[in-house]
């Protein structure tokens, strides 16, 4: 009988199972740890905060305020107006601080830096201005002098940096913030020059002579002049004229730029352009003198060596001069004596011509005090072969006084004076047949009639304060 071997049970499946309920393990492993996940992400207080509204910006505020009006007061100070609320300048309009007033106050009662209208120029007065290449209508501008001015305009956006009042310094060319190094600088520039107009505007004699001086391109004071004159030339620019085969530079004073001009013993009577200017030149008859020396004295005469010498230390003396007026008022006599020659004689000595006699011989008593004509330095003070002890003093602008035959010097060269103080006495050294005082003006090398600096205008240059 054949046995039979018993049936083999299939082990595959044994084998599976436990790899199944691994997997089965890993997927409800992972199930839950997405759960876990998603309940700690939406978990109440761990999630990101919604976003708030934001609040408005200051400036972002002040972007819908629109200035209603402006009004500078001086080249500083000003006022900008809202409907609810008024700021305040000290600076131009660089910065604008509040000013806790409900209005702009009223304008000041004094005249802007004191100047006085004609001051300022011809005022522009602009329906539109153009801001770095873009154009905007002007709703206000307000010019203090025909250069610098300000704007408020109607398209531009208020905001803490930048506020919509333009400023200009050059007439209105360009336009750009107060704040720009262009606009401060000038701004400051406008300010010196007012100040120097208002400084110069001082030492004319009205205002009206003030103003058709400053204003002019070309002024001559005086226009009309005679041989042994001088006038003073003004010109709005600096440089150079020519005049009688010289060149005469204008020094700066104020707002513009002077010289004196000396007209010479032997200037034809005629008419002569001075700039744009005419300068009329009459003729002028001077008298004569004869004098009487004794032969020692007309020997002097004859020491041509030491008489050039002499020259030579003078014109260096007189050759340079402070560019500026050093005085401020009228001249006055230096001694009160009698006049004996004045200006421009023909004087004969001993019968035979000598030379014109280009200054006043005032006769006084020996030791009489000889005074400052006006304020200067001294740049001579010695004694001369000619004119004994002498004294020059430079007044500036290259004019100066002489006085002459000295018996005493009571300074030297260097000392600054004042008007009225006393540089000498009354003598009668050098080539002189008395006591007297030989006194005269220079101007560039130029002798001039000095009866032209007591009382006459422009001459004075005095102050209004005073």
């Amino acid at each position: 009988m054949e046995l039979r071997k018993p049936c083999e049970r299939s082990v595959a499946p044994r084998k599976r199972r436990p790899r199944l309920a691994s997997v089965l393990l890993v997927a409800v492993l992972i199930f839950m740890l997405m759960l876990l996940l998603l309940w700690f992400v939406h978990m109440p207080g761990l999630s990101p905060p919604a976003p708030m509204p934001s609040e408005p910006t200051q400036a972002s505020a002040e972007a819908v305020r629109q200035p209603i009006d402006f009004r500078m007061d001086d080249f500083e100070i000003g006022w900008l107006a809202y409907h609810d609320a008024v700021m305040h300048t000290e600076d131009g309009g660089a910065h604008w601080m509040d000013a806790d007033m409900p209005a702009i106050p009223a304008p000041p009662a004094a005249v802007p830096d004191g100047m006085l209208p004609w001051m300022a120029g011809r005022l522009p007065s602009p329906d539109t201005i153009t801001v770095e290449s873009k154009q905007y209508k002007v709703k206000k501008a307000q010019f203090l002098t025909a250069n610098v001015g300000w704007a408020l305009t109607e398209a531009a956006v208020q905001s803490a940096q930048q506020v919509p009042l333009w400023v200009t310094a050059d007439g209105g060319q360009t336009w750009g913030h107060a704040s720009s190094a262009e606009a401060v600088q000038g701004l400051a520039a406008e300010r010196l020059r007012m100040q120097s107009i208002r400084h110069e505007a001082a030492y004319y004699p009205d205002s009206q002579t003030a103003r058709q001086a400053i204003q002019s391109d070309w002024m001559l004071m005086p226009s009309t002049a005679a041989p042994g004159d001088i006038i003073l030339v003004r010109h709005r620019s600096p440089g150079a004229l020519e005049w009688q085969g010289k060149s005469y530079e204008l020094q700066t004073f104020g707002a513009g730029y002077f010289t004196y001009l000396p007209v010479p013993m032997k200037t034809k009577p005629g008419t002569y352009a001075i700039g744009d200017q005419e300068l009329t030149v009459k003729d002028k008859k001077f008298d004569t003198q004869h004098l009487k020396v004794t032969k020692q004295m007309e020997s002097m005469r004859q020491d041509i060596q030491r008489i050039q010498a002499d020259q030579k230390k003078i014109d260096r003396a007189r050759s340079t001069s402070m560019p500026e007026f050093l005085f401020s008022g009228p001249f006055m006599k230096p001694v009160e004596g009698v006049l004996t020659t004045p200006f421009g004689y023909t004087r004969y000595v001993n019968g035979r011509l000598d030379s014109s006699h280009m200054a006043l011989d005032l006769a006084a008593k020996q030791g009489t005090p000889v005074k400052a004509a006006n304020d200067g330095v001294v740049v001579l003070a010695e004694n001369i072969y000619l004119t004994g002890n002498a004294v020059y003093i430079d007044h500036g602008m290259h004019l100066f006084s002489q006085y002459a035959h000295l018996s005493e010097l009571r300074v030297k060269a260097g000392d600054r004076v004042k008007q009225g103080d006393i540089i000498g006495l009354v003598g009668s050294t050098g080539f002189s047949t008395g006591p007297h005082l030989h006194f005269t003006f220079w101007a560039h090398n130029v002798p001039v009639n000095p009866d032209l600096f007591f009382d006459t205008t422009p001459f004075h240059w005095l102050e209004a304060a005073r």
